[in-house]
């Protein structure tokens, strides 16, 4: 999937380089549809998408926004997620890894042998199965930069030799059983923050959200170009904080919010800074948006394109260790089925774009709970699985002809 791109990926937002400065309500309405003319739309197609979702199995079963339902729904999209996150790395640079499926499974297998059958202390087996992860990492990396193996066949090639290494150490019994009422098991089946923990996170969320915000217009004002006025910052903190401490108040009225969901999300938020405030965040567009430009501006590509296979990969194995923590065991069937196509699937539905250049740690967040949300609700109604498919191959459909007319938009109006 490295092949011709549009042009380098800019370092600031282009739709922003008018030295205009929005003000009022009605500037920040035109301001909207201006960007959404242009194909910049960031998370509205798949925000529209879950409302609708959300709208129709609510309305066919009661329970499906009842609040034990959504505690659930927040389990089950946590280990899918964060194996999505790595997606989204190399999905940035413009590759694919097929085999993130299989390399949580083992992941989850490694765990299994080195805590129980072995007796190494659990936290020993959780960092050698992410290690083990990033080694996987690291050979797709070599096979990418010293040989040039397209990454669709070198990791097609990995998904079939790892499922192979789970099966082997896993031996003639097939499954492990994880202990009961462990530390790992708990904070993957029944471990939640307390209530101020869930509320004060929520604060904070609002709060972060100003001070990036207002830190990003401030050096923007400085550089004569244009910027969000101090007004709406402060209405889009005050959303922000409203609508996490509303969602906190009714999960609280359930079990509570899962400290599972809570590291998926910090996770997701250790991601979005690295990709969209540091410098390795801005080689990786730019390698994604052009990899020839990339190169003759001085950045080192292959070192991009090893990072994100390997994070890719230790991301998966960490996924895989909470998959196993979730069900309390490590068995031949973890991490194949459709997790493989589910972590994949809810990049590119959050937004993620298959061209390599643009996305956002945010769109596994988003991505993974439109699936699971159709998963959920099916269940709900008792419909059969091979529905979920289909839908979810739909969904899939409409989200890469939305990101490629996007493209089209953006390419018609200067932006790509």
């Amino acid at each position: 999937m490295s092949g011709d791109k549009e042009g380098p990926a800019p370092l600031l937002d282009r739709a922003d380089e008018r030295v205009t400065h929005e003000t009022g309500i009605g500037g920040a309405i035109r301001a909207f549809f201006d960007r959404v003319r242009s194909g910049e739309l960031g998370a509205l197609p798949v925000v529209v998408g879950l409302a609708i979702i959300w709208t129709v199995f609510q309305s066919l079963n009661s329970v499906f926004l009842s609040s034990n339902n959504l505690v659930n729904l927040l389990f089950d999209s946590s280990t899918v997620g964060i194996i999505s996150l790595g997606i989204v790395c190399i999905l940035m640079v413009g590759e694919i890894d097929l085999s993130v499926g299989s390399v949580s499974g083992f992941a989850s297998a490694v765990v299994g042998v080195l805590w129980v059958n072995e007796g190494l202390p659990v936290w020993l087996a959780i960092i050698a199965a992410v290690a083990a992860g990033g080694l996987i990492g690291s050979l797709y990396a070599l096979l990418f930069n010293r040989f040039g193996m397209p990454s669709f066949v070198s990791t097609l090639s990995g998904l079939l030799a790892v499922l192979g290494l789970q099966l082997y150490i896993l031996g003639q019994s097939g499954s492990i059983n994880l202990p009961y009422g462990s530390a790992m098991v708990n904070f993957g089946q029944s471990l939640f923050m307390p209530h101020v923990v869930a509320y004060a996170i929520a604060a904070l969320a609002g709060i972060l959200a100003f001070v990036t915000g207002y830190r990003t217009a401030t050096r923007r004002q400085a550089a004569g170009l244009s910027s969000q006025s101090l007004n709406k910052l402060l209405f889009r903190a005050i959303i922000v904080v409203v609508v996490l401490e509303a969602l906190a108040i009714y999960l609280n009225q359930d079990r509570g919010v899962p400290w599972m969901f809570g590291l998926f999300v910090g996770l997701v938020v250790a991601l979005n800074y690295a990709l969209t405030r540091t410098t390795w965040g801005r080689w990786v567009t730019a390698v994604g948006g052009n990899r020839e430009a990339a190169r003759r501006a001085g950045i080192n590509v292959r070192l991009i394109y090893s990072s994100a296979f390997i994070l890719c990969s230790m991301l998966a194995a960490l996924g895989g260790v909470l998959a196993s923590a979730r069900l309390a065991s490590a068995s031949q069937q973890a991490g194949t089925g459709d997790v493989n196509l589910d972590a994949i699937a809810a990049a590119v539905i959050g937004g993620t774009s298959l061209f390599g250049g643009r996305g956002s740690a945010y769109s596994a967040l988003l991505g993974i709970i439109v699936i699971q949300s159709i998963a959920s609700g099916l269940t709900l109604l008792d419909l059969s699985s091979s529905l979920r498919y289909m839908i979810t191959g739909g969904v899939l459909a409409i989200a890469v002809i939305v990101d490629s007319l996007a493209r089209r938009s953006r390419v018609s109006h200067g932006r790509a």
